[in-house]
């Protein structure tokens, strides 16, 4: 009598080079996108009220944006005319280079009218970032001056 042929099992085996594949993709799409999340102005806000700053050695730098989104510095010659993106740049950044070989200590702050598009105060502390100006800080109103 003759045997029948071994029974085949069926093979238990996990193809994983599939897997592989999918995870080497999200593993670039992370390693991409992470880098992007990250990016901002850093800027340190107050955790209760608003306080007086205290005297430095020179006057404060002053960046004001108007409720049409132009820029104006209080230490420019004229400080009523509005500059662009690229005076304030270069004015801001002489103003600090002017500080740092004195060895002075100089606040930037960035004062916004209360219509103007948060994103046009936003890219002013941009600027003054890329001038130079390591910490910017934002000037408010009291609530008891308001009333």
């Amino acid at each position: 009598m003759k045997r029948s042929s071994p029974t085949t099992r069926p093979m238990a085996e996990i193809n994983v080079v599939p897997y592989i594949d999918v995870m080497l993709v999200l593993l670039v799409i992370f390693m991409i996108t992470a880098p992007l999340l990250t990016q901002g102005v850093s800027v340190d806000l107050p955790q209760t009220r608003s306080e007086v700053i205290s005297g430095n050695d020179r006057e404060p730098l002053i960046v004001s944006v108007d409720k049409n989104g132009d820029y104006f510095l209080n230490v420019n010659a004229t400080p009523e005319l509005a500059l662009t993106a690229r005076e304030l740049v270069l004015r801001v950044a002489a103003e600090l280079q002017i500080a740092r070989e004195s060895h002075e200590s100089t606040s930037v702050l960035v004062k916004g009218d209360q219509g103007v598009p948060y994103g046009k105060v936003v890219a002013a502390m941009a600027l003054l970032k890329q001038a130079g100006a390591e910490k910017v800080g934002l000037v408010t109103q009291d609530v008891e001056e308001h009333l």
